[in-house]
């Protein structure tokens, strides 16, 4: 292997594109501090690509992960339909549970994956409370935020089957190439589907109304899911208060306040 390209760093890891042997093009994502990170998303990438698009996994180490190379394109409304439709079927194809037989990690911050017997219970124990003991938040804040877990039962909506979902779906980690959305950068579990179409709208996504009308059409969602957007968006905001420090801190909290004011 030779390296073609220096593509920077990442929590941590160091990117870089290069050319194998044989002459392929590959992503290479090295070095940082936890052996199981490349692992986990390999395990993920693997899983979600049994029914989705996803880069090939070349090669996981613990110190290294390659994957095929992803020739980039400029996305379309054409491509952003395709993709809402293999999201959608990617959901459905389901999980065995919610949570998953492999670490947890998005970026490089562990995730409990152990299983629990209903999506409120899982969002609630393994998500929101743990990065909430994390985030140095105002204690008056972290009040806020077990109100909304409390709650969960009653804002959580119908109760769905496990969803085979990426769990980290922002557009940064949604590669436009060959026509549709090619998944990257997973924290893959058995989850709520919402989770992953909340994310999307967190920072924008391209054509994101053809994403989810297709969506709809393909696995329409339950009544309300649109009120319910903001809980599913306060365990990735609390991420960002972890990682990034108090300037997430409002949008955390509109996020909270908009779930308390829904039915809390």
């Amino acid at each position: 292997m030779r390296f073609a390209e220096d593509l920077g760093s990442s929590h941590g890891h160091r990117l870089r594109r290069a050319v194998l042997d044989d002459g392929r093009d590959v992503f290479v994502k090295a070095g940082g501090g936890a052996s199981q990170v490349f692992r986990s998303e390999a395990a993920g990438l693997r899983w979600l690509g049994e029914v989705a698009t996803v880069p090939e996994v070349i090669e996981v180490a613990d110190d290294r992960l390659v994957l095929a190379w992803v020739p980039a394109e400029q996305p379309t409304p054409a491509a952003a339909e395709r993709f809402g439709r293999e999201l959608a079927r990617m959901h459905r194809a389901g999980a065995p549970g919610f949570g998953a037989p492999w670490p947890g990690f998005i970026a490089d911050l562990p995730m409990d994956n152990a299983p629990a017997d209903d999506w409120p219970s899982f969002y609630a124990a393994r998500r929101v409370l743990p990065f909430a003991r994390r985030a140095r938040l105002a204690a008056e804040d972290v009040r806020l935020i077990e109100r909304v877990v409390e709650c969960l039962p009653e804002v959580a909506g119908p109760p769905e089957p496990p969803a085979r979902i990426h769990g980290d779906l922002w557009s940064g980690n949604v590669l436009w190439s060959g026509g549709t959305g090619v998944l990257v950068d997973p924290a893959a579990h058995g989850g709520h589907r919402e989770t992953d179409l909340a994310m999307l709208a967190l920072f924008g996504a391209p054509y994101l109304d053809r994403i989810l009308a297709v969506y709809q059409e393909e696995s329409p969602l339950a009544d309300g899911w649109r009120e319910r957007v903001p809980l599913h968006q306060v365990h990735p905001l609390l991420v960002h208060v972890v990682l990034f420090g108090g300037s997430y801190r409002d949008g955390l909290m509109r996020a909270v306040s908009r779930v308390l004011s829904s039915a809390c």
